[in-house]
């Protein structure tokens, strides 16, 4: 398996381990992603930060008859709405950063427009998860160890550790090295180690569905998900 998969094997088990056991009733709820091609969302996002939290980093997953084919990193920022207006009095275009405002149903919607309008790709489901909840999941695992050296900080701490912040203004005093994208990466490959450990793995994914039912992993449709990986199982993704 190449190093790509692999890591995004690791971020699909992170946000989705365990919503596969969820109430049998959602397995038939469309659309079907276990065939043919589709095209998943994937929304990281941090909670507190504004009114339903801030979009920080997405994901395009594509899947082939519900097997995995490949990811694309999406960044945020400068991608607005074409039509709707700010939130909040905020003034222009919504950006997709704050699509989430108005509430999450409406804004998974957005963010599904937002990227379809900026970069072409449609997406057939969306996958929230809260900086939140992959806290929790970490948690419950440590120590768990970024470029060797073990970590006591958050998810986005991690992850702001490598970023070098390319675009923003003052990254020049930033220690990253790391695009956005591949210091995500570097945190799913932590957690893929841990996933080693069969008592771990089985620790994460109950953890995992505790936060689906907290509201820190949300699905829309709720049922496409769970019908995927109930049909195919997460070993399966490979």
């Amino acid at each position: 398996m190449n190093r790509s998969k692999k890591l995004i094997i690791a971020i699909l088990l992170v946000i989705l381990a365990g919503i596969w056991i969820m109430i049998a009733g959602a397995l038939f709820m469309t659309p079907d992603l276990t065939s043919e091609s589709k095209d998943i969302l994937v929304l990281a996002s941090d909670k507190y930060e504004q009114s339903n939290g801030g979009v920080d980093m997405a994901f395009m997953v594509h899947l082939e008859n519900g097997s995995l084919k490949n990811y694309t990193p999406i960044y945020p920022g400068g991608m607005s709405h074409p039509t709707q207006p700010a939130p909040g009095g905020l003034g222009g275009r919504m950006m997709m950063h704050d699509c989430l405002w108005d509430g999450l149903d409406v804004g998974m919607r957005y963010a599904q427009e937002i990227v379809e309008a900026n970069t072409g790709m449609h997406s057939d489901a969306v996958v929230l998860v809260y900086d939140e909840g992959l806290d929790h999941i970490i948690d419950s695992v440590r120590p768990i160890y970024i470029n060797g050296e073990e970590s006591n900080l958050s998810a986005v701490d991690m992850v702001r550790q490598n970023d070098a912040y390319n675009g923003y203004p003052g990254n020049e005093n930033v220690q990253g090295t790391m695009s956005r994208g591949d210091a995500v990466m570097e945190l799913a490959k932590a957690l893929a180690n841990i996933t080693k450990d069969p008592d771990k793995k089985n620790t994460m994914i109950q953890t995992a569905l505790k936060e689906y039912s907290n509201g820190n992993i949300v699905m829309q449709p709720q049922g496409s998900f769970t019908k995927l990986l109930a049909t195919k199982g997460i070993d399966k993704l490979a």
